[in-house]
Protein backbone atom coordinates (compact mmCIF):
# COMPACT_ATOMS: atom_id res chain seq x y z
CA UNK A 1 0.00 0.00 0.00
CA UNK A 2 1.30 3.27 -1.03
CA UNK A 3 2.24 5.38 1.68
CA UNK A 4 0.15 8.98 2.82
CA UNK A 5 2.25 11.25 1.01
CA UNK A 6 3.59 14.19 3.48
CA UNK A 7 4.60 17.81 3.05
CA UNK A 8 8.21 16.79 3.18
CA UNK A 9 7.60 14.10 0.29
CA UNK A 10 6.41 17.39 -1.57
CA UNK A 11 9.50 19.82 -0.87
CA UNK A 12 11.85 16.98 -1.48
CA UNK A 13 9.89 16.27 -4.88
CA UNK A 14 9.92 20.18 -5.67
CA UNK A 15 13.80 20.51 -4.30
CA UNK A 16 12.54 23.04 -1.37
CA UNK A 17 12.46 23.60 1.42
CA UNK A 18 10.03 22.38 4.22
CA UNK A 19 9.63 26.45 4.98
CA UNK A 20 9.37 26.73 1.44
CA UNK A 21 6.62 24.42 0.54
CA UNK A 22 4.50 24.83 3.29
CA UNK A 23 4.04 28.75 2.68
CA UNK A 24 3.05 27.68 -1.11
CA UNK A 25 0.74 25.40 0.29
CA UNK A 26 -0.86 27.86 2.56
CA UNK A 27 -0.78 30.90 0.23
CA UNK A 28 1.13 32.88 1.96
CA UNK A 29 5.34 34.67 2.26
CA UNK A 30 7.04 36.01 -0.63
CA UNK A 31 7.69 33.07 -3.05
CA UNK A 32 8.45 33.26 -6.80
CA UNK A 33 5.97 32.28 -9.55
CA UNK A 34 8.65 29.66 -10.82
CA UNK A 35 9.22 27.87 -7.10
CA UNK A 36 5.22 28.16 -6.48
CA UNK A 37 4.51 26.21 -9.67
CA UNK A 38 7.37 23.36 -8.96
CA UNK A 39 5.48 22.92 -5.15
CA UNK A 40 2.15 22.69 -7.15
CA UNK A 41 2.70 20.78 -9.51
CA UNK A 42 4.55 18.29 -7.11
CA UNK A 43 1.48 18.49 -4.67
CA UNK A 44 -0.38 17.33 -7.52
CA UNK A 45 1.34 14.39 -8.71
CA UNK A 46 1.82 13.27 -5.49
CA UNK A 47 -2.12 13.63 -4.52
CA UNK A 48 -0.85 15.70 -1.60
CA UNK A 49 -3.89 16.88 0.63
CA UNK A 50 -3.17 19.36 3.44
CA UNK A 51 -4.17 18.12 6.90
CA UNK A 52 -6.58 21.29 7.53
CA UNK A 53 -7.21 19.61 11.42
CA UNK A 54 -3.44 20.06 12.28
CA UNK A 55 -3.45 23.24 10.56
CA UNK A 56 -6.39 24.92 12.71
CA UNK A 57 -4.96 23.16 15.84
CA UNK A 58 -1.59 25.84 14.80
CA UNK A 59 -3.92 28.61 13.70
CA UNK A 60 -6.97 28.28 16.11
CA UNK A 61 -9.07 28.25 13.01
CA UNK A 62 -11.33 25.27 11.66
CA UNK A 63 -12.60 26.01 8.68
CA UNK A 64 -15.32 22.97 8.81
CA UNK A 65 -18.48 23.46 9.89
CA UNK A 66 -21.62 21.18 11.60
CA UNK A 67 -25.03 21.29 10.49
CA UNK A 68 -27.23 19.61 12.66
CA UNK A 69 -31.02 19.60 10.69
CA UNK A 70 -34.50 17.15 11.05
CA UNK A 71 -35.09 15.67 8.12
CA UNK A 72 -32.80 15.63 5.59
CA UNK A 73 -35.05 14.38 3.06
CA UNK A 74 -37.66 17.15 3.01
CA UNK A 75 -37.23 19.15 -0.21
CA UNK A 76 -37.07 22.58 1.84
CA UNK A 77 -34.26 21.12 4.02
CA UNK A 78 -32.25 20.25 0.77
CA UNK A 79 -33.18 23.44 -0.71
CA UNK A 80 -31.91 25.17 2.61
CA UNK A 81 -28.58 22.53 2.83
CA UNK A 82 -27.94 23.91 -0.94
CA UNK A 83 -28.08 27.36 0.39
CA UNK A 84 -25.81 27.64 3.38
CA UNK A 85 -23.21 25.12 1.63
CA UNK A 86 -23.25 26.97 -1.50
CA UNK A 87 -22.22 30.63 0.51
CA UNK A 88 -19.84 28.61 3.40
CA UNK A 89 -17.85 26.73 0.67
CA UNK A 90 -16.94 30.23 -1.29
CA UNK A 91 -15.71 31.63 1.69
CA UNK A 92 -13.39 28.53 1.92
CA UNK A 93 -15.84 26.16 4.42
CA UNK A 94 -16.53 22.91 4.67
CA UNK A 95 -19.97 22.06 5.86
CA UNK A 96 -20.68 18.36 7.68
CA UNK A 97 -24.72 17.50 7.28
CA UNK A 98 -25.86 15.25 10.03
CA UNK A 99 -29.95 14.43 10.41
CA UNK A 100 -31.29 14.21 14.32
CA UNK A 101 -34.44 12.64 13.28
CA UNK A 102 -35.70 14.69 15.92
CA UNK A 103 -34.23 12.90 18.50
CA UNK A 104 -32.60 14.62 21.13
CA UNK A 105 -30.27 11.57 22.17
CA UNK A 106 -29.08 10.91 18.44
CA UNK A 107 -28.41 14.80 18.66
CA UNK A 108 -26.75 14.99 21.53
CA UNK A 109 -24.13 12.49 20.01
CA UNK A 110 -23.60 14.54 17.02
CA UNK A 111 -23.20 17.67 18.99
CA UNK A 112 -20.78 15.50 20.90
CA UNK A 113 -18.86 14.69 17.97
CA UNK A 114 -18.60 18.10 16.12
CA UNK A 115 -17.00 19.25 19.34
CA UNK A 116 -14.33 16.46 19.40
CA UNK A 117 -13.74 17.51 15.96
CA UNK A 118 -13.49 20.87 16.93
CA UNK A 119 -15.10 22.70 14.16
CA UNK A 120 -15.41 25.82 13.57
CA UNK A 121 -19.11 26.56 14.16
CA UNK A 122 -22.35 25.11 13.98
CA UNK A 123 -25.60 25.21 12.21
CA UNK A 124 -28.24 23.27 14.55
CA UNK A 125 -32.15 23.14 14.26
CA UNK A 126 -32.57 22.04 17.79
CA UNK A 127 -34.99 18.73 18.20
CA UNK A 128 -38.33 18.43 19.91
CA UNK A 129 -37.56 18.33 23.65
CA UNK A 130 -33.75 19.00 23.66
CA UNK A 131 -32.81 18.61 27.21
CA UNK A 132 -30.85 21.95 28.96
CA UNK A 133 -27.86 19.52 29.22
CA UNK A 134 -27.44 19.75 25.28
CA UNK A 135 -27.74 23.46 25.53
CA UNK A 136 -25.27 23.76 28.07
CA UNK A 137 -22.74 21.19 26.20
CA UNK A 138 -22.59 23.64 23.48
CA UNK A 139 -22.16 27.19 25.77
CA UNK A 140 -19.53 25.91 27.87
CA UNK A 141 -17.69 24.83 24.67
CA UNK A 142 -18.28 28.13 22.75
CA UNK A 143 -18.87 27.07 19.63
CA UNK A 144 -19.88 29.71 17.11
CA UNK A 145 -23.72 28.40 17.09
CA UNK A 146 -26.67 29.56 15.01
CA UNK A 147 -30.21 27.86 15.42
CA UNK A 148 -32.64 27.37 12.91
CA UNK A 149 -36.78 27.27 12.64
CA UNK A 150 -36.45 26.43 16.03
CA UNK A 151 -35.64 28.63 19.25
CA UNK A 152 -37.07 26.93 22.56
CA UNK A 153 -35.19 27.35 25.53
CA UNK A 154 -31.94 28.31 23.44
CA UNK A 155 -31.53 32.14 23.74
CA UNK A 156 -28.02 32.13 24.22
CA UNK A 157 -27.56 31.80 20.21
CA UNK A 158 -28.27 33.75 17.19
CA UNK A 159 -31.21 32.08 15.47
CA UNK A 160 -32.32 32.74 11.69
CA UNK A 161 -36.31 31.86 11.66
CA UNK A 162 -39.90 32.72 9.97
CA UNK A 163 -42.46 35.02 11.31
CA UNK A 164 -44.88 32.27 11.39
CA UNK A 165 -47.86 33.31 12.82
CA UNK A 166 -47.88 36.20 10.33
CA UNK A 167 -47.48 33.90 7.48
CA UNK A 168 -50.39 31.55 8.44
CA UNK A 169 -52.51 34.51 9.29
CA UNK A 170 -51.99 36.01 5.74
CA UNK A 171 -52.67 32.81 4.20
CA UNK A 172 -56.48 32.34 6.03
CA UNK A 173 -56.97 35.82 5.59
CA UNK A 174 -56.84 35.35 1.77
CA UNK A 175 -58.65 31.76 2.28
CA UNK A 176 -61.26 33.60 4.45
CA UNK A 177 -61.58 36.73 1.45
CA UNK A 178 -62.22 34.17 -1.00
CA UNK A 179 -65.08 33.57 0.57
CA UNK A 180 -64.34 30.25 2.42
CA UNK A 181 -65.86 29.54 6.08
CA UNK A 182 -64.61 26.15 6.59
CA UNK A 183 -61.11 26.12 6.63
CA UNK A 184 -58.99 23.64 8.60
CA UNK A 185 -54.68 23.41 9.30
CA UNK A 186 -53.31 20.26 8.33
CA UNK A 187 -49.89 19.23 8.79
CA UNK A 188 -47.39 18.42 11.74
CA UNK A 189 -47.35 16.83 15.03
CA UNK A 190 -44.70 17.51 17.40
CA UNK A 191 -45.58 20.30 20.12
CA UNK A 192 -42.81 22.53 18.70
CA UNK A 193 -43.32 26.86 18.52
CA UNK A 194 -42.83 26.52 14.61
CA UNK A 195 -46.06 24.46 14.37
CA UNK A 196 -48.04 26.13 17.25
CA UNK A 197 -47.11 29.55 15.65
CA UNK A 198 -48.43 28.65 12.49
CA UNK A 199 -51.71 27.24 14.33
CA UNK A 200 -51.70 30.18 15.90
CA UNK A 201 -52.03 32.54 13.25
CA UNK A 202 -54.67 30.87 11.80
CA UNK A 203 -56.73 30.26 14.82
CA UNK A 204 -56.77 34.10 15.28
CA UNK A 205 -58.24 34.51 12.02
CA UNK A 206 -60.65 32.05 12.69
CA UNK A 207 -61.53 33.50 15.38
CA UNK A 208 -61.38 37.28 14.37
CA UNK A 209 -63.42 36.20 11.34
CA UNK A 210 -65.96 34.47 12.76
CA UNK A 211 -65.37 31.21 10.58
CA UNK A 212 -66.43 27.86 11.32
CA UNK A 213 -64.94 25.75 13.96
CA UNK A 214 -60.82 25.17 13.86
CA UNK A 215 -60.16 22.21 12.82
CA UNK A 216 -56.42 21.31 13.49
CA UNK A 217 -55.47 17.72 11.68
CA UNK A 218 -52.01 16.28 12.63
CA UNK A 219 -49.51 14.75 9.75
CA UNK A 220 -45.92 13.77 9.54
CA UNK A 221 -44.49 16.39 7.00
CA UNK A 222 -44.18 14.22 3.80
CA UNK A 223 -46.16 13.80 0.81
CA UNK A 224 -47.50 10.29 1.92
CA UNK A 225 -48.91 11.28 5.08
CA UNK A 226 -50.32 14.29 3.56
CA UNK A 227 -52.14 12.40 1.18
CA UNK A 228 -53.32 9.82 3.82
CA UNK A 229 -54.18 12.25 6.18
CA UNK A 230 -56.01 14.50 3.82
CA UNK A 231 -58.46 11.52 3.14
CA UNK A 232 -59.02 10.70 6.68
CA UNK A 233 -60.25 15.00 6.86
CA UNK A 234 -61.95 14.80 3.93
CA UNK A 235 -64.08 12.07 5.84
CA UNK A 236 -64.66 13.48 9.14
CA UNK A 237 -65.14 16.75 7.89
CA UNK A 238 -66.64 17.21 4.08
CA UNK A 239 -67.89 20.57 4.99
CA UNK A 240 -64.14 22.11 5.13
CA UNK A 241 -63.30 23.88 1.50
CA UNK A 242 -60.22 25.34 2.34
CA UNK A 243 -56.75 24.00 4.19
CA UNK A 244 -53.85 25.90 5.49
CA UNK A 245 -50.62 23.09 5.51
CA UNK A 246 -47.89 23.31 7.62
CA UNK A 247 -45.71 22.71 4.62
CA UNK A 248 -45.75 22.20 0.66
CA UNK A 249 -44.60 18.37 1.09
CA UNK A 250 -47.94 18.31 2.90
CA UNK A 251 -50.05 20.59 0.46
CA UNK A 252 -48.79 18.39 -2.59
CA UNK A 253 -50.03 14.87 -0.55
CA UNK A 254 -53.73 16.70 0.24
CA UNK A 255 -53.94 17.60 -3.88
CA UNK A 256 -53.37 14.31 -4.75
CA UNK A 257 -56.01 12.97 -2.17
CA UNK A 258 -58.06 15.49 -3.55
CA UNK A 259 -57.52 13.60 -7.08
CA UNK A 260 -58.08 10.09 -5.89
CA UNK A 261 -61.39 11.69 -4.72
CA UNK A 262 -62.47 13.17 -7.96
CA UNK A 263 -61.89 16.19 -6.70
CA UNK A 264 -60.02 19.39 -8.49
CA UNK A 265 -57.88 21.71 -5.86
CA UNK A 266 -58.98 25.06 -6.26
CA UNK A 267 -62.42 24.36 -7.35
CA UNK A 268 -63.81 21.90 -4.70
CA UNK A 269 -60.75 22.50 -2.41
CA UNK A 270 -58.35 24.92 -1.68
CA UNK A 271 -55.17 24.17 -0.23
CA UNK A 272 -52.12 26.49 0.64
CA UNK A 273 -48.87 25.26 1.34
CA UNK A 274 -45.90 26.58 2.98
CA UNK A 275 -42.64 27.09 1.73
CA UNK A 276 -42.20 27.61 -2.08
CA UNK A 277 -39.68 24.61 -2.40
CA UNK A 278 -39.48 24.12 -6.18
CA UNK A 279 -41.88 21.45 -6.66
CA UNK A 280 -44.52 23.24 -5.61
CA UNK A 281 -44.35 25.41 -8.92
CA UNK A 282 -43.83 22.62 -10.70
CA UNK A 283 -46.43 20.67 -9.71
CA UNK A 284 -50.43 19.61 -11.57
CA UNK A 285 -51.88 21.95 -10.76
CA UNK A 286 -49.15 24.65 -9.28
CA UNK A 287 -49.47 24.75 -6.01
CA UNK A 288 -50.78 28.44 -4.05
CA UNK A 289 -48.19 28.66 -1.20
CA UNK A 290 -46.57 31.40 1.37
CA UNK A 291 -42.69 31.32 0.04
CA UNK A 292 -39.89 31.40 2.07
CA UNK A 293 -37.27 31.36 -0.63
CA UNK A 294 -35.51 28.50 1.18
CA UNK A 295 -32.05 28.35 -0.90
CA UNK A 296 -31.71 32.34 -0.06
CA UNK A 297 -32.59 31.49 3.80
CA UNK A 298 -30.24 28.98 3.61
CA UNK A 299 -27.36 31.87 2.49
CA UNK A 300 -28.66 33.84 5.14
CA UNK A 301 -28.18 31.62 7.69
CA UNK A 302 -24.42 31.18 6.57
CA UNK A 303 -23.81 34.56 6.58
CA UNK A 304 -24.97 34.64 10.64
CA UNK A 305 -22.81 32.16 11.20
CA UNK A 306 -19.86 34.03 9.81
CA UNK A 307 -20.75 36.99 11.16
CA UNK A 308 -20.74 35.32 14.78
CA UNK A 309 -16.86 33.43 13.78
CA UNK A 310 -15.40 36.73 12.66
CA UNK A 311 -17.22 38.74 15.81
CA UNK A 312 -17.69 36.56 18.55
CA UNK A 313 -18.46 39.72 21.03
CA UNK A 314 -21.57 41.09 18.88
CA UNK A 315 -24.72 41.38 21.00
CA UNK A 316 -27.19 38.11 19.99
CA UNK A 317 -28.89 38.62 16.63
CA UNK A 318 -32.15 37.00 15.56
CA UNK A 319 -33.38 37.45 11.91
CA UNK A 320 -37.02 36.26 11.10
CA UNK A 321 -38.13 36.41 7.92
CA UNK A 322 -41.84 37.03 6.51
CA UNK A 323 -43.26 34.69 3.97
CA UNK A 324 -44.58 35.77 0.87
CA UNK A 325 -47.98 34.85 -0.94
CA UNK A 326 -47.65 32.99 -4.45
CA UNK A 327 -51.12 32.57 -5.59
CA UNK A 328 -51.22 29.72 -8.22
CA UNK A 329 -53.41 27.01 -8.89
CA UNK A 330 -54.61 25.17 -5.85
CA UNK A 331 -56.93 27.97 -4.30
CA UNK A 332 -60.17 29.79 -5.77
CA UNK A 333 -63.69 31.15 -4.53
CA UNK A 334 -66.07 28.77 -2.49
CA UNK A 335 -67.50 26.60 -4.64
CA UNK A 336 -71.38 26.19 -4.16
CA UNK A 337 -71.39 22.77 -5.13
CA UNK A 338 -70.68 20.31 -1.85
CA UNK A 339 -69.14 17.16 -3.26
CA UNK A 340 -68.90 14.48 -0.90
CA UNK A 341 -65.73 12.39 -0.78
CA UNK A 342 -65.51 9.34 -2.51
Amino acid sequence: MARKPKLETVAKEAGVSVATASQVIRGTGRISEKTRKKVLEAAQKLHYVPDSRAASMRSGDNREIGFTIHQIANPFNAEVISGVSDLLENEGYLVSVLDSQDDPERQRRQLEAFIRSSRGGLLWVPAHDTPQSSIDLLRNHQMPTVTFLRREGTSDFDHVGILNTEATKTATTYLADLGHHNIAFLGGKADVDVRNQRIAGYKSVIAERNLGPEIIWDSADDKLAGLNAMMDLRLAHPEVTAIVCNGDQIALGACLALARNGEEPGKDVSIVGFDDIQDAAAATPPLTTMATSPYQLGRRLARALLERIRNPDSPIAISEISAKLVERETTGARSERVKKPR
